[in-house]
């Protein structure tokens, strides 16, 4: 079984981060391995909310990972902070088994702007998780930031979209799929560029705002991925399974979605693939 090592926050309250990441990449048959980023009291969607920073523990744990002799096949990051970049290099550089892969969600804004915590230069300094990465997930509004551009979030088209992957690439990663793509109202979904050709996909649009669906975007294409998807697959599953989690959950639910109704369904994708 393929193990991967996934780096971003605990959130307590909000079906969002690890507490997405963890059962939906386990649901997908791949091995969890988490770092926590940090511990917030709720995703800070919320009105109130609190942080406790982990930056300090990751050296330890990266230790004694060593001494233990425990290496990743994979590594996905989410949610982190700026002083986490560079010990996140280190364990991504050390825990790597043989052609580990890794996965960069750069989670920080949407809407665009910027989350609540980050300061405006924090996007230039993402970049660095960015090159050399295998693949990295931005939305429209994180891919103009890492572009320190302007978001555009309508009016586009596809050549705007194709100029964007392009320049996004020469970050130095070497995939890239840009979520929440529209060229007409009811359809939404993703394009993805791997240095040779644009492809793109749609889902049916769910008309709703809702938190915590990148998180399950990132963590189905991490986990069909590693289960031996093909990237274009993973990423077309992902979007089916956001669209599946959005409408399963009522419109009171506001603060995530209830993903958790979905994922016999994931698994039986998943297995119908596979078999």
């Amino acid at each position: 079984m393929k193990r991967l090592l996934t780096i971003q926050d605990i959130s307590c309250v909000g079906q969002c981060s690890l507490t997405v990441a963890l059962p939906v990449i386990s649901a997908c048959g791949v091995e969890t391995a988490i770092l926590p980023s940090a511990v917030l009291s709720t995703h800070t969607g919320f009105p109130h909310f609190c942080i406790h920073d982990l930056t300090d523990d990751m050296p330890g744990i990266e230790e004694k990972w060593l001494a233990n002799g425990l290496k990743f096949d994979a590594f996905y990051t989410g949610y982190v902070r700026e002083n986490q970049i560079q010990p996140i290099l280190d364990i991504m550089e050390r825990c790597a088994a043989e052609g580990a892969l890794r996965i960069v969600d750069p989670v920080m804004a949407d809407y665009g702007k910027l989350y609540a915590g980050f300061d405006a230069d924090f996007p230039s300094k993402l970049v660095r998780l960015c090159d050399g990465a295998d693949y990295i997930l931005p939305n429209l509004t994180e891919a103009a930031l890492l572009l320190n551009e302007k978001p555009v979030l309508e009016g586009y088209d596809r050549m705007y979209i194709e100029g964007l992957l392009k320049r996004l690439r020469q970050t130095g990663a070497k995939h890239v799929l840009l979520t929440g793509v529209s060229f007409e109202p009811t359809k939404i979904g993703f394009a993805m560029d791997d240095g040779q050709k644009t492809a793109y996909y749609f889902t049916e649009r769910v008309e709703r705002m809702s938190f915590g669906t990148g998180d399950v975007y990132a963590s189905v294409f991490a986990g069909a991925l590693m289960r031996g998807l093909p990237a274009f697959g993973a990423a077309s599953l992902a979007a089916d399974i956001v669209r599946l989690c959005i409408r399963d959950t009522p419109p009171e639910h506001w603060y995530g979605v209830n993903f958790e109704r979905t994922l016999p369904e994931l698994i039986h994708r998943l297995e119908s693939v596979n078999q």
